[in-house]
């Protein structure tokens, strides 16, 4: 085979594959074979098909086939070995190929056009000043985890009056003749849908009877009405009358003080032993989630620094708005989707360039990393900031085994290593911003 490269502009160029009967005839000599072994043909048994049958049914078929599976390897070896910098894929010219006889040929030529990437050189140092915006924590937001790990080792306690968000035990009884009685019921009356009824339990004690209507108080709901008065949803409307609740019971969630067992829970046994370093300990941990955030900010400011910088790249258009309908099965591509895709292609060239310039390279203990620092903030969402490295691994290695997953993750350990370069390279200028101007700047990026 014979590969011939020849630029037609800055962003294109044709390829040209001459394929000789040497290079094909045994791969389809050897697929022949295979056929002629399975072939059922009437009159004849398996096997024992004439050579010249199968060649006549088949041979230019598979003759085809062979040719063009040689081709897809071997044009995409030239490609990676010779360092073309190709986008997309090479897509064949079909006026020229139109012309190509595989009955009788013998030797071919293929050509292909392809797109060029553009040429150009992406610099980032000392010289470069890029904002970077570390976010503050408020207070409000250290004091609600405060609350939250204080909630996490709360206990219930038995109380003698009722506040908004208690547990009230006693029997439940229909104001009827023969209604319904429902002892050792349960109930909190925060979560009625009524207001005037949810207020009619207001500073209730332990042995008051306190009359209300549940159908009113819960809006009709079957499901809550048939837990509550235990009978089948279909019987619920048959009960909408007062019914009277005779406390017995009423429970409390109380939510530990700050104490070592609360830290302890948070962080690990004696890692933090005052409150002091306790809330000091939590806005840490806001910190590094919050740089996280700084870091992707970052990221979006280097790709609008670079795009003004570098300028608007060339591009064979054409060929590329025809690979782009070829990955939809020939479905049009709009106008404006193009210039998005042509926008993300530029970014993604400027990020592959820099990733190369900075040496970036990433393993599989890298994406774990990645993968086990997402599960950590999984956890953290629900407060579980001392969750053991044992136990984000595992769920990290089910992560890993999601395909789509796993490649989203590779990329983002990319990034995570491309930005630790270019914070290196360039020059901060920091500034500290509260939660909501940091959103603001982010969507100015959008």
């Amino acid at each position: 085979m014979e590969f011939t490269l020849k630029n037609q502009s800055a962003t294109s160029a044709i390829l040209s594959v001459a394929i000789q009967e040497a290079d094909y005839s045994a791969l389809v000599e050897k697929q022949l074979k295979n056929f002629r072994q399975k072939a059922n043909i009437p009159g004849f048994r398996p096997g024992m098909v004439p050579m010249g049958l199968i060649k006549k049914q088949y041979g230019t078929a598979v003759k085809a086939e062979e040719i063009n599976k040689l081709l897809q390897t071997k044009i995409f070896e030239y490609i990676r070995e010779n360092k073309v910098d190709m986008l997309g894929e090479p897509l064949p010219i079909e006026e020229q190929q139109a012309n190509i006889n595989m009955v009788d040929d013998k030797d071919f030529t293929f050509e292909f056009e392809i797109a060029l990437a553009p040429k150009f050189d992406a610099v980032l140092d000392k010289n470069d000043k890029l904002p970077y915006y570390r976010i503050q924590p408020t207070d409000e937001m250290i004091e609600g985890q405060v609350k939250a790990f204080a909630q996490r080792c709360g206990e219930y306690k038995k109380v003698d009056s009722y506040e908004d968000g208690d547990m009230l035990k006693g029997t439940l009884t229909e104001s009827v003749e023969n209604g319904i009685v429902v002892r050792e019921a349960v109930m909190m009356p925060a979560y009625m849908k009524a207001d005037e009824q949810k207020a009619l339990f207001a500073g209730a004690k332990v042995d008051d009877v306190v009359t209300f209507n549940p159908s009113v108080a819960f809006a009709n709901s079957e499901a809550e009405l048939s837990s509550l008065l235990k009978v089948e949803k279909g019987e619920v409307a048959a009960h909408n009358g007062d019914f009277t609740f005779a406390i017995t019971e009423i429970t409390r969630f109380v939510a530990s003080e700050l104490n070592q067992t609360v830290f302890d829970a948070a962080f690990g046994k004696d890692v933090v032993t005052n409150e002091t370093d306790f809330r000091a300990k939590i806005a840490e941990q806001f910190a590094g989630r919050f740089e996280v955030e700084s870091d992707y900010k970052l990221l979006l400011d280097v790709r609008a620094y670079l795009t003004e910088k570098l300028g608007k790249f060339e591009y064979d258009e054409a060929i590329l708005r025809r690979v782009m309908e070829g990955n939809k099965s020939g479905e049009t591509v709009s106008e404006e989707d193009f210039q998005k895709s042509l926008e993300e292609l530029t970014w993604h060239l400027i990020k592959e360039q820099l990733a190369r310039k900075f040496e970036v390279k990433v393993d599989d203990n890298d994406v774990l990393d990645v993968a086990k620092a997402a599960t950590r903030d999984q956890f953290a969402q629900y407060g579980m900031a001392n969750v053991p490295d044992d136990l984000l691994e595992n769920y990290a290695k089910e992560m890993l085994k999601q395909e789509k997953t796993r490649e989203a993750l590779i990329n983002r350990a990319v990034d995570v290593k491309l930005i630790q370069s270019i914070k290196g390279a360039v020059t901060l200028n920091e500034e500290s911003v509260s939660v909501e101007d940091f959103n603001k700047k982010v969507s100015e990026n959008a």
